[in-house]
């Protein structure tokens, strides 16, 4: 007799918010020291829709990554230089966390569990080397 094992998978995933965003500030960097970039080209040169970015693009400019200027000759850019980003501030900011299991999560209540479980350790260094894998590649980094 085969006994059906069911399991549930979970995968960390980056989503097309993050993803996205990534891209933009990675188009801002690549054009950093010309001025605001309109949200136009931006959306054209990163194939994103116009309606996708009205969503990315307040979240990075009330964070302080970037800052937009209204009307003629207006448009989005860094507030820094582009080494001065790193891709994990980005993917947190956008994301809220990159925790792999919930108990980790930055809102999450402690675990009743957490003194007894033997994977939770596990699951620490996994974070902890992810946070420290993004948190070393800035934009910089990607652009060379």
């Amino acid at each position: 007799m085969n006994a059906m094992i069911d399991t549930e998978v979970t995968v960390m995933l980056i989503s097309t918010k993050g993803r996205y965003a990534l891209r933009v500030m990675l188009d801002l960097a690549e054009h950093y020291g010309k001025g605001f970039l309109p949200m136009k080209e931006i959306a054209k040169r990163q194939n994103i829709s116009l309606k996708y970015l009205e969503r990315i693009l307040p979240v990075l400019t009330r964070n302080k990554m970037i800052e937009g200027l209204q009307g003629k000759g207006g448009g989005y850019r860094l507030t820094s230089a582009p080494d001065m980003y790193r891709v994990g501030d980005i993917l947190r900011l956008t994301e809220g966390d990159l925790a792999p299991v919930a108990c980790l999560g930055c809102a999450a209540d402690i675990c009743e569990r957490s003194g007894t479980c033997k994977t939770l350790p596990m699951w620490t260094e996994f974070h902890k080397l992810t946070n420290t894998y993004f948190d070393g590649i800035t934009l910089s980094d990607i652009m060379k």
